[in-house]
């Protein structure tokens, strides 16, 4: 069912999450999702793809000049030191922190304050909430003020390595970048798949690029990157969930600040990929990656798979976690 307008609504968001659920699917007690489909041997295989021993770092940096402006409470992070190299000059080091004892060890130390999706990072199936539940039908209310007592991201602290393959939809059509509110559909996955002549299979990490964060470099701005629901940005239409379902991929990272095209394409429905796809599926969901050196690299060696490694950080009941994703070619 749509709306007058032919656009896709509530009942629609309801029919496809429906049709692609994985609750129920690992038991009653899983909290994984679609991590449950990068077994051991797939890792196995994957090691074996590296050929060059060349390392892609797909972060952003983590400092005050990121893309975060406030939205959602989010702030780039802050960047503090306990002790400095002045410290350890005029001796306060000794004085406050070693009770006197010189040693002749005098180090530095520092701290971050951070929203923990503020840079590159990947949601855990804890994040999103839909008619009050999170995957695999617990209660929303398992996230509580102590965090994420179901579902955190530290269930994934031994996943996320695997076969990374970069869909690169942004050059496949002809482009340096997609448009704001330009969907990417399953078809397009498909199509660019082939194109680059890669197969997307079970256990896979799928990484698609819609040439976002190099539209940022080249303007030399954020803009409206992370401006939420006011954003104009690329991203998965509801249409690729299928695709994404059928293909049993392990999880999805993107580019862009949300993942899913911004304006959404439910008026009724604010971020309907993330309730498909999150709540529904158990797909851990990647944003704000940096995939231009490696997308370079795969146009111009016409290899889009590598070894793709990218752990959370252990953080007991968190909701997503800060990462530093790296393909190895």
């Amino acid at each position: 069912m749509t709306d007058v307008e032919g656009r896709p609504n509530i009942d629609d968001v309801r029919r496809i999450a429906t049709k692609v659920s994985n609750w129920g699917r690992w038991g009653p007690d899983d909290e994984l999702g679609t991590l449950n489909f990068l077994t051991p041997d797939k890792v196995a295989a994957a090691a074996a793809l590296v050929k060059r021993g060349e390392l892609f770092s797909l972060a952003v940096p983590y400092d005050e000049k990121g893309p975060q402006q406030g939205g959602w409470g989010r702030f780039n992070p802050i960047h503090l030191m306990m002790r400095d190299g002045n410290d350890a000059v005029t001796g306060t080091t000794v004085r406050d922190f070693y009770g006197g004892f010189d040693g002749y060890v005098r180090g530095t130390d520092d701290l971050l304050i951070m929203p923990l999706q503020a840079g590159t990072q990947w949601d855990a199936l804890g994040h999103m909430v839909f008619e009050g539940k999170i995957y695999n039908g617990y209660d929303a209310t398992e996230v509580s003020s102590l965090g994420a007592l179901k579902n955190d991201i530290a269930k994934a602290r031994e996943k996320l390595v695997g076969r990374g393959v970069l869909l690169d939809i942004a050059r496949w059509k002809g482009k340096n970048w997609l448009e704001g509110g330009e969907a990417i559909s399953g078809d397009d996955l498909d199509e660019c798949a082939a194109a680059q002549g890669v197969e997307v299979g079970t256990g896979d990490i799928v990484l698609v690029r819609t040439g976002r964060m190099g539209r940022v470099k080249a303007e030399g701005t954020w803009g409206d990157y992370a401006a939420g629901y006011s954003s104009k940005a690329p991203g998965l239409g509801i249409y690729s969930a299928e695709w994404i379902h059928d293909k049993e991929v392990a999880a999805v990272a993107t580019d862009t600040w949300g993942a899913e095209v911004l304006p959404t394409e439910t008026p009724d429905v604010s971020m309907p990929m993330h309730i498909i796809l999150i709540v529904h599926m158990g797909l851990t969901l990647g944003e704000i990656f940096d995939f231009e050196a490696l997308a370079a690299d795969c146009a111009e060696d016409g290899v889009y798979e590598f070894l793709f490694s990218a752990p959370p950080l252990p953080i007991t009941r968190a909701v997503g976690s800060p990462i530093n994703p790296v393909a190895i070619k």
